[in-house]
């Protein structure tokens, strides 16, 4: 591995552990969840995280620079799909409503509010 490739590698590969999901943390404190997710990323890596970490330490083939280029292009796929996450999620807010709660969100931007169900056996 040449040195000038190896700030490549290190700079990938952390952008690889940045944009992979954060496991929750267990613990039952309440403390500020940034510092302890990243304290859990570095204390307690997932086994995705081990892999990651195993592929860049050994690679399995002497072509270092289409492995770089791989890489690279993983880092793009991952950013490119959270953010298609993120549109989504932005961009259709009812997606996680049930059915009920759709409808009279839908009644209330036009001014209207849904009557009260009567239940049998409420007042």
């Amino acid at each position: 591995m040449s040195t000038q490739t190896r700030p490549q590698i290190l700079s990938l590969y952390r952008r690889i552990l940045r944009e992979l999901p954060t496991r929750a943390v267990l613990s039952s404190s309440s403390t500020s969840s940034t510092s302890a997710t990243s304290h859990q990323k570095l204390s307690a890596p997932s086994p995705l995280q081990k892999r990651v970490r195993d592929s860049f330490t050994n690679p399995r083939t002497s072509n270092a620079k289409s492995q770089l280029h791989q890489a690279e292009q993983f880092v793009q796929y991952i950013q490119a799909q959270r953010m298609y996450a993120t549109l989504i999620e932005r961009y259709n807010p009812g997606m996680g409503m049930s059915e009920e709660e759709r409808v009279r969100l839908t009644a209330r931007k036009v001014g209207m509010n849904l009557p009260v169900e009567f239940v049998l056996g409420k007042e």
